[in-house]
C-alpha cells in the first residue's frame, strides 16, 4: 500500500505516510491520502481537470504548499479530488505541475469523511529514504 494511517502519533489530528519510487509518485500518493481523509474517493467522479502550478524552495515546502492548496480548492471551490497526476522538478527552485481530477462537493453522492483544515509541520519528512521517497504527514481536522 502506497501510503497507510498512523494512529500511534496524532490523537486530534490524522497522520499518514507515504513511500514511492519517484517523486513524482510521491507526491501523488500524499495527495490520494489528503483526499481519503476527506472523502471515500470512489464517490468522486472525475468530472472536472484543474490545473496546478506551484514553486517552492525547498521540497517539503513544496509538498506542504501541495497539500495545503488541495484544502484551499476544497474550502474556498468545494473542490474534492479523486486522481493526481504530478510532475516535480528541481532547478533554481522546486516546481510542481499537477493535473487533478475530481467534483464539486456533492453531500448526497460524496461519502464525506472529515473536514482537514490545515497540514501540520509536526513531524513532517519529504525526503529520499534509498531507491524510495518518503513523506510524513500530520492534518489537522
Amino acid at each position: 500500500m502506497p501510503f497507510k494511517f498512523i494512529e500511534e502519533i496524532a490523537i486530534a489530528d490524522i497522520a499518514f505516510e507515504a513511500t514511492a519510487p519517484t517523486l513524482d509518485r510521491l507526491f501523488e500518493e500524499a495527495g490520494m491520502a489528503a483526499s481519503d481523509i476527506m472523502v471515500d474517493p470512489k464517490t468522486v467522479k472525475p468530472a472536472l481537470k484543474k490545473t496546478l502550478k506551484l514553486s517552492a524552495n525547498t521540497v517539503e515546502n513544496l509538498m506542504y504548499d501541495f497539500l495545503s492548496e488541495l484544502i484551499y480548492l476544497k474550502d474556498t471551490k468545494g473542490l474534492l479530488f479523486n486522481k493526481y497526476s504530478v510532475k516535480v522538478k528541481q532547478a533554481k527552485e522546486w516546481t510542481l505541475s499537477c493535473v487533478a481530477m475530481g467534483d464539486k462537493i456533492d453531500r448526497k453522492r460524496h461519502d464525506l469523511r472529515n473536514d482537514l483544515k490545515a497540514i501540520t509541520m509536526h513531524m513532517f519528512v519529504v525526503e529520499q529514504r534509498g531507491r524510495e521517497w518518503y513523506a510524513r504527514v500530520v492534518v489537522d481536522i
